[in-house]
């Protein structure tokens, strides 16, 4: 396997794991302001502030290491990317500061705002939806590059229908796996009341989900009919997804094992982002740049290889301890400290 494919290969679990961790996170803050607009929020807000509590600092580590990693291992993607986002990156770095300032303010027990709770609730939705312009644009035809100016095609942008396709599977996407995530955390909390509701917003954004996959897998095939031919050859990657996704819903529907649920839940999206990911390369911005254009020199791959897998390695233990001590504690998640 060569530097560049393990590369991007890990780079591609780090945007994995921030895929996750990060949904979760943004779903529940949709969730906890859609709540409070029901006046459902006695229901659930306690749960959704027990899981953020401990973990909203730690969520965007997972994309501060892609974003790093990206233009350490490929440099040349800094120019074409760096420049082409100027304005779409600008509005998602806005709305992370937002996103911030509202946990600095609930957590250092501010007076309650229904202005920066709907901010809350709103970046929930619109962070995904503008990170997705990343791989929206990757797929080719929206950007153009004259006499070395590299130039966003907005008009194409805003008037493309997979455009528009990848940002609604993006908000079902972090709904569902939201929702999935809450209601095994309202299981394990024994909370009754909330797990009903958390399992209802589950099964609502489930079909979605999967539906706005299959939209976007097919509008794909008349956008880039190369990649879409790549994904076809990886048909069985996906039906693993689909299976997973069965599992999944069934077992939420019929209220038992929510933690197997979840857990097939980032299996489906783990087949699902892999083939997509596999059946891109060696392109990273068709059709100007693959993962061989510009790569770093060997020494600086090497090292980059070993720091991020001990990055890896060092985060995921540190997740699990902090799941342990907070998340999963028996007297945290029943609110008993």
């Amino acid at each position: 396997m060569s530097y560049e494919v393990i590369g991007i290969t890990v780079l591609w679990l780090f945007l994995y794991g921030y895929l996750i961790v990060a949904s979760v996170d943004f779903g529940a803050g949709f969730f906890s302001y859609y709540s409070k607009r029901t006046k459902k929020d006695h229901m659930i807000h306690p749960i959704i502030q027990r899981y953020l509590s401990p973990v909203w600092e730690v969520t965007n580590v997972f994309l501060v290491f892609f974003f790093i990693g990206i233009v350490g291992f490929f440099p040349e993607t800094a120019y074409y990317y760096g420049t082409a986002l100027l304005v779409p990156g600008s509005i998602a770095i806005i709305l992370l500061a937002i996103r911030g300032s509202y946990y600095a303010f609930a957590t250092y027990g501010a007076k309650e705002s229904n202005f920066y709770n709907f901010l809350y609730g709103a970046t929930g939705l619109l962070i995904p939806a503008s990170l997705t312009t990343v791989l929206t644009i990757s797929e080719g035809g929206y950007i153009t590059v004259e006499n070395g100016n590299v130039e966003l095609l907005y008009g194409e942008l805003f008037g493309s229908l997979y455009s528009w396709g990848v940002v609604a599977l993006a908000i079902v996407s972090v709904l569902f796996i939201s929702a999935s995530f809450l209601s095994y955390y309202a299981a394990r909390a024994k909370d009754e009341t909330a797990l009903k509701l958390l399992r209802t917003y589950a099964l609502t954004w489930a079909f979605p989900s999967i539906g706005m996959g299959i939209i976007v897998f097919f509008l794909l095939g008349g956008r880039n009919p190369e990649h879409f031919a790549g994904m076809l050859d990886l048909w069985w990657m996906f039906a693993i997804s689909t299976a997973a996704f069965a599992t999944a819903f069934t077992l939420i529907l019929k209220k038992r094992n929510y933690g197997i649920a979840f857990i097939m839940v980032m299996i489906q999206y783990f087949a699902a982002f892999f083939a997509y990911g596999a059946s891109h390369l060696p392109y990273l911005l068709y059709p100007y740049l693959t993962i061989y254009d510009g790569f770093t020199n060997e020494a600086m791959a090497t090292a980059l290889i070993i720091a991020f897998i001990a990055g890896l390695l060092l985060l995921v233990p540190s997740l699990y301890l902090l799941m342990r001590l907070f998340l999963f504690d028996a007297d945290y998640v029943e609110g008993r400290k």
